[in-house]
């Protein structure tokens, strides 16, 4: 049985299926909190930020799909969404959008359980150190700070975990692939084009050094290295 301290979020305004899901997530134990729809979401994870978020990509006025881009901008929180649509298409719009997981509707309860707990299994754990800290970049891996200069530097959550995968490999060449699985976590929908993309936005937020040199270094032909 899952332990009680983990909180979900179910975003459906269906009614119907809101219920139902919110009655399989608390009979397997999680503590649950539900929306009818994506502003009402937005609102209660303002309000208590919770560790997994299932969320119906067909809404009124705000759906799922930006509803998911708002949450991107607060947290990196896992997301499944639940859909009846299931063409390629909107999965691959989903992913890039920074979903974790993608249910068609109907769905089996034990699948989508099974999901939930393999996310959940996923999620960041605190077994990496805690701080990072070379004198010129500093990380609060906790608090999700960065000081780069001794200057603040704000971050997306995608911009973050891509910072976090250099710095905790700091002096080795990362492939463009290995830097979808640390930003993204799945390939799917996202080119080395995008990883190319936010690079050049953690260097243009960070900015050059005195001498014009970048923090993140391209090796052609491999990828890019910090330090």
């Amino acid at each position: 049985m899952a332990s009680p301290q983990r909180r979900l979020l179910v975003v459906d305004d269906d009614g119907d299926i809101r219920r139902l899901v919110e009655k399989l997530l608390e009979t397997a134990g999680y503590a649950v909190e539900s929306a009818a729809d994506g502003r009402a979401a937005l609102r209660a994870f303002h309000a208590r930020p919770c560790d997994l978020v299932v969320l119906d990509v067909s809404m009124p006025e705000l759906d799922g799909f930006e509803t998911l881009e708002r949450l991107r901008d607060l947290s990196d929180v896992p997301v499944i969404l639940l859909t009846a649509r299931s063409g390629e298409i909107d999965k691959v719009r989903g992913f890039r959008a920074g979903a974790d997981d993608y249910v068609v509707k109907p769905f089996g309860r034990q699948e989508l359980l099974a999901r939930v707990e393999a996310l959940l299994r996923r999620a960041p754990q605190a077994s990496h150190a805690d701080n990072f800290d070379d004198g010129v970049l500093a990380i609060d891996f906790a608090a999700r700070s960065v000081i780069f200069r001794g200057l603040p530097v704000r971050l997306t959550p995608l911009e973050f975990r891509l910072l976090a995968a250099f710095a905790r490999h700091s002096g080795q060449v990362l492939s463009p692939d290995q830097l979808i699985e640390h930003g993204w976590g799945h390939s799917a929908g996202v080119s080395r084009d995008q990883v190319k993309l936010y690079v050049s936005y953690l260097r243009k937020k960070l900015g050059p050094a005195p001498d014009g040199s970048q923090a993140i270094k391209t090796v052609r032909g491999f990828g890019y290295r910090y330090g």
